[in-house]
């Protein structure tokens, strides 16, 4: 397998694949395997550099926003103690820069679950429906495309462990694959106008909507609010606060995080998930499942 070398300073591969942002690459050898759109690509990291498949460079450099100016982004973080926190705790973690389908698709079978099963919905689908691509011995699929998704029934998205997610999942495919939904064409929207689009297609609200605008659309300011933000943000901010509405803290995140919202939002969750300890993991785990049935 030949590999070219990328720069990639203030770049952690690690760190930013284990963030809950995507749900499909796969450790292989000393690095790893996954794709980016339809293109297998392999990629390790050695210090403040990116080893990768050989042709896949410009690839690579885009999907993982090499590009994002992270030192300075970081700077302009809120100083506070728990952004601070996750800031230390995330160095070199960033937003990576997905597919429009494959990120909506995802988040919309991501409801209520966590990150291991999410991949697992991710991997039947891709394995029954995407297309087969190979890496030395290892076997990767990509994601289906929406036209793809458009032409089973809900009983086969079933079958992929997606439960209720499968009609939500099928609903949005058909009206992306009809061009009813132009996922392309709403790239000139207006972050409102977007997250309204958005959230007029079965299976997302406010939550999944940001989500697919932060990493498909590259709108930094977008702030998504699930269970562990949300208890991390009336922890930290609303302690003396005995009630805040959803309404208070969208409000309070916009203002207070500002233009690069995304980026300390994906700090603080992915500091809250790794560091919280298992009993009040166990509890957040329980609320979603109750807010699933």
């Amino acid at each position: 397998m030949k590999l070219e070398r990328i720069g990639a300073p203030n770049f952690d591969l690690e760190l930013t694949l284990d963030s809950g942002q995507t749900f499909h690459w796969e450790r292989y050898r000393g690095g790893f395997a996954g794709l980016i759109g339809d293109r297998a690509v392999y990629v390790e990291q050695q210090g403040s550099e990116l080893r990768a498949l050989a042709g896949s460079a410009r690839e690579v450099q885009r999907y993982f926003a090499l590009d994002h100016p992270l030192p300075d982004i970081c700077a302009a973080f809120p100083d506070d103690p728990a952004m601070c926190a996750a800031r230390d705790y995330c160095l070199g973690l960033r937003i990576i820069r997905q597919p429009l389908w494959e990120c909506l698709a995802s988040f919309i079978t991501s409801s209520m679950k966590q990150v291991a099963h999410i991949r697992q919905m991710s991997r039947a689908l891709r394995q029954r429906f995407g297309e087969q691509r190979v890496i030395d011995e290892l076997e990767l699929y990509s994601f289906p495309s929406a036209a793809r998704i458009a032409q089973v029934t809900e009983k086969d998205l079933r079958e992929c462990a997606l439960g209720y997610r499968a009609k939500n999942l099928l609903g949005t495919a058909r009206l992306v694959a009809s061009g009813e939904a132009d996922l392309e064409a709403w790239r000139v929207l207006s972050d409102d106008e977007l997250r309204a689009r958005l959230c007029s297609l079965p299976g997302v609200g406010a939550k999944v909507a940001n989500c697919v605008m932060l990493f498909a659309y590259e709108r930094l300011r977008a702030f998504p609010i699930d269970v562990w933000i949300e208890r991390v943000l009336k922890e930290r901010y609303f302690a003396r606060k005995r009630k805040v509405t959803a309404q208070k803290l969208r409000e309070f995140c916009d203002s207070y995080f500002g233009e690069h919202g995304g980026y300390a939002q994906q700090y603080l969750f992915h500091h809250a998930r790794k560091t919280t300890p298992r009993r009040v993991k166990k509890r957040a785990a329980g609320k979603a499942a109750r807010l699933s049935q």
